[in-house]
Order: C-alpha cells, then structure tokens, then sequence
C-alpha cells in the first residue's frame, strides 16, 4: 500500500542542519549558497534517508537532483565508517548526456569537502572505454551513466553490482522511453541486486512513469506535492508580444541594443538553421550570442553550457527539437510523450530544452513561438530557477496566437485565481520604426548558403579544437579563449558601423540611459579624453617646459 507526501504537509518545516546531515555536507551546501532546502528536498531527503522507495514528482527547477544526492552521500558516507572494503553503492541513470553532467556537477559541489572519501564517475563524460574499465574497475562509489552506457559495461562485466549496490536513481523517468531507452533499462534492472532503493523522479506522472513505477519501486512513498508545473507568477512573469516573422528580428535587435533586456538570456528558435541566422544577424550589431547545436558532440555542447553559466556570454540561441512534433500531438492538457526520431548528425543521447542545467538565466525570449504546451513550459523551466526569479517573453504572430491561448488556458488552470498570466508587453512598436531599416537589411543579407557554411564551419572548427588541441589547451589553459563559442563566424560582412547606435534613431527617454554608446557619444569621449591629457600637462612645470622648448625647435 503507497504513502502519501499529502499527509504530511502540515508539519513543520524543516532546514539542512535539522535533517541529521554530516557536517561535511553541511559545509558543502553553505559554500554552493542554498541558504533553505525547496520544498522537495524539505520532503524527499528524510524519505530518502529513512531507505524509502520515492517517487518524486516536481517541476523543472525544483531542486530534483539534490534531493536525491544529499541522502545518497549521507548513506555512503554513514557506510564508510564499517566497511571493509570499496564498493558501488550507487548508480544514477539519466536519458542524456547532458543530464548525467548536471548530476555529476551537483555531487561534485556536495562532496567537496569530503572528496577523498567520495569517489564518483560519470560514464557519458569520458568516450574511451579502456579508461572507463579502469575507472570502474576501482568500484567508484557512485556510477552516473545513461542505461545504454551502464549496460555495455555490465554486459562485458567491468562493472559487478549484484551484490553492493544500494541505491537506484531513475531521473527524469518520464524521458526514458522518448529517448528509446526502454529496452535498455530494462535489461539494466537484470544485473541489479534481489533487494536495493530505487528513487524516480519525473517532472511529469506520465503513463510510462506509472509502468516504470510498477517495475522498479516496491511500496513506494509518492511525493507528488502541491505546486505548479512553473515558479509562482511573483517569481516568473509571463510576457507576449504581438510580432509577424519581419519584425521579430528588428524588436529583438532594438530591445538588445538599448539595453531594455538585461541579464542572461536564453532565445529559444524551433530549428537549427534559424539559430545560426538568429547568431549571424545580432553579429552585424556587434551582439555576441552563441548557437547550442545538437549536431556537435556532447563535449562541446556541455563547455558551451559551462561558459555560458560562468558569465563568458550571457545570450544562448537553443533550439527546441525534442519539441517538434506535429502541432495537435501534444496541445492538450495531458498528453503521453511521443517518441521522436533522431535526424542523422544528431546525437541521440542530447536534450537541449529539457534537463540542462542553465545557472541564473534572467529572461526566456521565445523568437519562434513553441508548438506545444509541453515545450512552453520546458522552455520557460530554465529561468527563475531555485529562488531566483525570471521572465519569459513570447513573440507572437497572428497564426501563432491559437498556440498562446492553449498555453494560457493551461497556465490559469495551474494558477487558480488569476484572471491573466501572459500580459502584453509594454513596448511602444513606434519605436523600432528608426532601427527596423538596418534590421530588415541585416535579416537579407544572411542567406540559406551563408547559414549553411556557418554550421560547417563551426563543426569543422569544433572538431579540430577538440582533437587536435586537446593536449595543447591543458598545458595551455590561459589559450582557451579561443574556443569560446560566440565568436565571429565570418561569412556575412558585416559594415562597421553597424556596432554603434545613431543618437538621432535612439528614443528621447532613452538617450541618456548609462551603457548606450552612441558615435557623437563616443567622439565625445575621444576629445574628452584629448583635452584632459593635454590640461595634465599643462598642470606639470615640467611638461609646460618641454611643451615650449618643442615650440622653439617647431616640433610642436
């Protein structure tokens, strides 16, 4: 018979130093910052602790990979005390590549305090699998792998776990059969031991959630708590934009240039073709963006991620593919996920709108309208994360405006209450009328051949950095700046003065905002600059001197 976390949601509210947590994490969790666990960590850890099976069932967000990670290294750490010898007591499983490295990251942060003791592989992070079978060889204490890559090492038996594994995580359950892991898991579950924790935890209870439950959890506590599928609308606000596909790259070019977006931005297109025309057109303004490409291998994929959160940029062009269905697939309110086909080039272990883990995005911008609840509510997932708050912005063109009603039915059915969730932006079009000119020329200029030799471009460039420099870059980490993934790609021209802004075509408010610099602007500066050299001289005994000693000589 299944628990209820319903039951216990009157009771109080608990913090990290109240779980009976070792200090070591402890420490760990006030250096990553969290200053407060969310509300499915609140509930999950004790479970999890108590050697529960749990279902959890949260939001994109909500703090998932922790929930399940804090307990699993409190248990090892708890174990290490009594035991004889070194053992697997863990394994993870994730549907991408992606997803294994966000796990790997939460742990690394976690047990860095006890990093010596805690001994954790990631199986999708190193390709050669001699290196791996050395790894696994040394029974790390926790394995993260995808179930196709953990199955061929257990079917070659580098790896045993049938009889110390303790612990099982299924995360993001619900992808597992979209992602054509079906098979592979269960045969997985083959090799585990008679009697073990298993842990799943879905952003949605989907149907094959609910089949993977009946197999892998043995009375299980579900923690399908209260709460919307997206942060409270005092954390993420909701806005659209009425835009046909000509305007669109003139509003966003005007609301880059004058500053009217600030923050990390995440612009979400629905294929890849119109991302690199998206990264090529805000180039010619000098707006530095970087295109996340399926097509490139996870390495790459995952450090452009990893500069992203480290601030080298702050605007990332995704495409949502997982996403492309046929429209009527997937606008309902429930809908079963859909298996989709992997094009050829595409790696069929990547997930770009789902589960990768974006640090303190500001702003969702939605240049192409998604074609689904689903993907709306991915998408608007990556911002206002935590505790942190966010905004999503919609444009929408008169075809897309029955896809906006859905989700706006779907999103106040979530938000019982509120009359409106997605309120018109207030931007005055008026304004874009001075810059739309050079938008529509910039938008021209770039041709299906000039998208095309960008993307071969960038994959000719990207594998030759990650081969051939390999080794280089390693020695020579102060070099990497030249892998950094928003850089020109060169096959526009691009007009110089396209970079700066007319102050005659900036709007009357806006001319004296901090952070527009305009060409008058910048002579002003130069000549500013001029004057103060000189009048420093002048202010020197010595430098008047030399001033009229090189006027004598007509050298000045």
């Amino acid at each position: 018979m299944e628990d209820s976390a319903e039951d216990k949601k009157d009771e109080k509210s608990l913090n990290f130093h109240q779980m009976e947590l070792d200090d070591r994490i402890l420490k760990a969790i006030a250096k990553l910052g969290w200053m407060r666990p969310t509300m499915i960590q609140e509930k999950a850890i004790p479970l999890i602790l108590e050697k529960k099976d749990v279902l959890i069932r949260a939001r994109t967000g909500s703090g998932k990979t922790a929930s399940f990670s804090i307990p699993i290294i409190q248990k090892i750490l708890n174990s290490k005390e009594s035991a004889k010898e070194q053992t697997t007591t863990a394994l993870i499983l994730a549907p991408s590549k992606e997803l294994c490295q966000q796990s790997r990251k939460v742990i690394e942060g976690l047990t860095i305090k006890c990093s010596k003791i805690i001994r954790c592989i990631d199986l999708t992070a190193k390709g050669d699998p001699t290196t791996q079978k050395h790894s696994l060889a040394q029974r790390p204490d926790i394995v993260i792998s995808t179930p196709a890559r953990i199955l061929s090492h257990l079917v070659q038996k580098n790896i045993d776990i049938k009889e110390s594994l303790e612990t099982m995580v299924i995360d993001e359950a619900d992808l597992m059969f979209s992602f054509g892991f079906e098979n592979d898991l269960k045969n997985v579950l083959d090799y585990m031991p008679a009697a073990y924790q298993s842990i799943l935890a879905s952003a949605t209870l989907s149907d094959e959630v609910m089949d993977l439950k009946k197999i892998v959890l043995h009375n299980p506590v579900v923690l399908k708590l209260e709460e919307p599928e997206l942060p409270p609308i005092t954390q993420l606000s909701h806005y659209h934009l009425p835009a046909e596909e000509n305007d669109k790259a003139a509003i966003l070019y005007t609301l880059f240039k004058l500053h009217l977006i600030k923050g990390k931005s995440i612009i979400f297109v629905n294929t890849v073709d119109k991302g690199y025309k998206l990264k090529l057109f805000l180039w010619q303004f000098k707006i530095r963006s970087c295109v996340l490409n399926s097509e490139l291998p996870a390495k790459i994929r995952i450090h452009t991620v990893h500069q992203f959160n480290q601030g080298l940029y702050d605007i990332i062009i995704a495409s949502d593919e997982r996403s492309l269905l046929k429209p009527g697939e997937q606008l309902t309110k429930s809908s079963k996920t859909v298996k989709t086909k992997v094009k050829k080039g595409q790696d069929s272990e990547s997930g770009v709108a789902r589960g990768i883990d974006f640090r303190c995005v500001s702003n969702v911008i939605n240049f192409d309208f998604p074609l689904d609840i689903n993907s709306y509510i991915h998408r608007a997932g990556r911002t206002a994360r935590g505790n942190n708050s966010g905004n999503v912005l919609s444009f929408v063109s008169l075809s897309e405006n029955d896809l906006m009603n859905l989700v706006e039915e779907h999103l106040l059915a979530s938000y019982p209450g509120e009359e409106m969730i997605m309120k018109k932006h207030q931007f005055k079009l008026e304004e874009v009328e001075p810059f739309r000119y050079r938008a529509q020329d910039g938008w021209r200029a770039i041709t299906k051949n000039a998208v095309k030799e960008a993307r071969l471009r960038e994959i000719k460039a990207e594998m030759y950095n990650s081969e051939k420099l390999k080794t280089f870059f390693e020695n020579n980490p102060h070099d990497l700046q030249v892998l950094r993934h928003d850089k020109p790609i060169n096959v526009v021209k691009v007009p110089e003065h396209l970079a700066e802004v007319p102050e005659y075509i900036i709007p009357a408010p806006l001319r004296n905002m901090v952070g527009i610099v305009t060409k008058k602007r910048k002579h002003q500066q130069s000549v500013s600059k001029t004057k103060l050299k000189y009048q420093q001289k002048a202010d020197n005994p010595l430098a008047v001197a030399e001033i009229d000693y090189a006027k004598k000589q007509k050298k000045f």
